[in-house]
């Protein structure tokens, strides 16, 4: 993580680009959430990498002044893993929406986290097709009634915490777009975090289901007595039905994706000279 000496503020970040989103949506209070963690952290605009998928959610990297990559439809992970191995040095963000993550996307999700790339991928969670004009989506709640499924959904939703948590995930949180102080923090842990930094951010679509009322009321911080270095106790958290909960589920310290690749570069590199290669090539 490369940061800067002198000050600056969130108006430095802000793109040319202005958000095109529907007013009152999520993702303005993630993206300001984003900026000022960034602008805490002191990070290096030029030395931050924001990749991105298909949906609302992936026109996030425009707004921001920084280098951005506006990928293809679920594979923002693989492309902000190249990155990262590329470039270990910069600070690499990943922010994908709800299909884009848990439907065409969702292969990679294991892979990620098993792996411990580091990475913090922002999940904007509005458990629907906001750009395709609202059809269900993997997170949906069963039964939902909307034009797109006018008899409602009988799909059982996905449990997005409960999946990152089973497939090995060394950080594992979740926020809500309209608590941007609380958010802002969650971000700023998953940037410091040495490993795969998950958040799966509640961003309620305000066009085709506005979900804010209901989230205000269903969601509460985790227990102050949680551990999180217990796999265990935040997977029970996770379970919960009647309750969502807010803030770092699960947190442990493990070597990170791109020191492993380093340390084979190093073994591979004393095994082999130049020339072994090129004899290996030339047989």
């Amino acid at each position: 993580m490369i940061t800067l000496t002198e000050s600056f503020k969130v108006k430095d970040l802000k793109s040319d680009v202005k958000p095109i989103w529907c007013p009152g949506c999520g993702d303005f209070g993630v993206l300001n959430a984003f900026l000022k963690a960034l602008t805490d952290l002191k990070l290096d605009p030029a030395h931050v990498a924001i990749a991105s998928g298909i949906g609302c959610s992936g026109r996030f990297p425009a707004f921001v002044n920084a280098y951005g990559f506006h990928g293809v439809h679920g594979r923002v992970l693989p492309l902000a893993t190249g990155i990262k191995l590329a470039k270990p040095e910069l600070t690499v963000f990943a922010v994908g929406g709800d299909g884009d993550a848990f439907s065409i996307g969702a292969g990679h999700l294991p892979h990620a986290a098993r792996r411990n790339v580091d990475l913090t991928y922002i999940v904007m969670d509005n458990e629907i097709y906001g750009l395709t004009k609202g059809q269900p989506s993997p997170t949906s709640p069963f039964g939902m009634e909307r034009k797109a499924s006018p008899y409602g959904t009988y799909d059982a939703p996905l449990n997005p915490v409960a999946m990152v948590l089973s497939y090995g995930a060394t950080f594992v949180a979740r926020g809500f777009s309209s608590q941007p102080r609380e958010l802002t923090e969650l971000i700023k842990r998953g940037v410091e975090h040495p490993g795969f930094a998950f958040i799966q951010v509640i961003s309620p679509c305000v066009t085709f289901y506005d979900t804010y009322a209901r989230f205000k009321e269903s969601t509460t911080p985790i227990p102050d007595d949680h551990d999180p270095s217990d796999r265990a106790a935040a997977m029970g958290l996770a379970a919960e039905t009647n309750v969502q909960y807010l803030g770092v589920f699960y947190e442990e310290d493990r070597r990170a994706h791109h020191a492993g690749v380093t340390l084979v570069q190093e073994k591979a590199g004393s095994d082999f000279s130049l020339g072994d290669l090129l004899e290996r090539f030339e047989r």
